[in-house]
């Protein structure tokens, strides 16, 4: 297997034509994953919160927009937000932009029941305390709860940041100059070295995957080797309610 074709494809393949155009190529990947993660999170912890506060029509409104965005294809989606988000911003969108949104709307959406999951798991005991030190639910869910549900919520949080590692190759589409555009240039350019050209991509997202995932596991082993104190913690504040009386 010739792998010089690598070597002198090098450069394109990890940033594309920049510094003198645009950056692209795995860097670009790289950028399209940690932002549509970064806006995954934060829409998914709003989501999961407001999921956990809400009650009657509101929750099921909720439920409804959360399924449909879990529901639909990423690529549908992607298209989509390329399409229909220009019509009405009445403002030209980027294809790095509309892809970031659409995948940052499933993303979110999927960590949305993560976070629901992680908070109802903290338990009612945890609940009970923060409303009878007079916290309000949005208190309680924000200092008490929250917290608590990190540790619960990492490894969902961390297997769909995974997916949206790999989701930035549907980017190609609206002509988005990630790595597997990039690499399908080269190899439409060269046509004799598929083998060598894709095997190169599989290794780079198998390094990105691969590393998020290290990360995740070492920062859990951090978390659990604290874990005790943090535990001491949310005894001693289930047990204020306890011990605490009108004076």
């Amino acid at each position: 297997m010739d792998l010089s074709i690598l070597a002198d494809n090098l450069p394109y393949l990890l940033v594309g034509a920049f510094p003198d155009g645009p950056l692209g190529g795995a860097a670009l990947s790289l950028v399209l994953a940690l932002a549509s993660a970064l806006a995954s999170a934060v829409l998914g912890v709003a989501l999961g919160v407001a999921l956990t506060l809400a009650t009657g029509a509101r929750r099921g409104a909720l439920v409804v927009v959360i399924g449909f965005f879990r529901a639909i294809p990423v690529l549908m989606l992607i298209f989509w937000t390329y399409f229909l988000l220009p019509v009405l911003l009445h403002a030209d969108v980027p294809g790095l932009a509309a892809v970031v949104c659409a995948l940052s709307l499933v993303g979110g959406a999927y960590l949305a029941h993560s976070v629901h999951a992680g908070i109802r798991a903290a338990g009612d005991g945890q609940w009970q305390a923060g409303l009878s030190l007079g916290l309000t639910r949005w208190q309680t869910v924000r200092h008490v709860l929250l917290p608590q549900a990190v540790k619960i919520m990492t490894p969902s949080f961390v297997n769909q940041w995974v997916s949206l590692v790999k989701d930035t190759s549907l980017a190609y589409i609206v002509g988005v100059p990630e790595l597997s555009f990039v690499a399908t240039q080269v190899n439409n350019r060269l046509m004799v070295y598929p083998a060598q050209i894709f095997l190169f991509v599989g290794v780079i997202y198998l390094i990105l995957c691969t590393a998020l995932d290290v990360a995740a596991t070492w920062l859990l082993a951090g978390r659990r080797r604290g874990s005790p104190r943090g535990d001491e913690a949310s005894r001693a504040t289930a047990a204020q309610p306890a011990s605490g009386g009108p004076r």
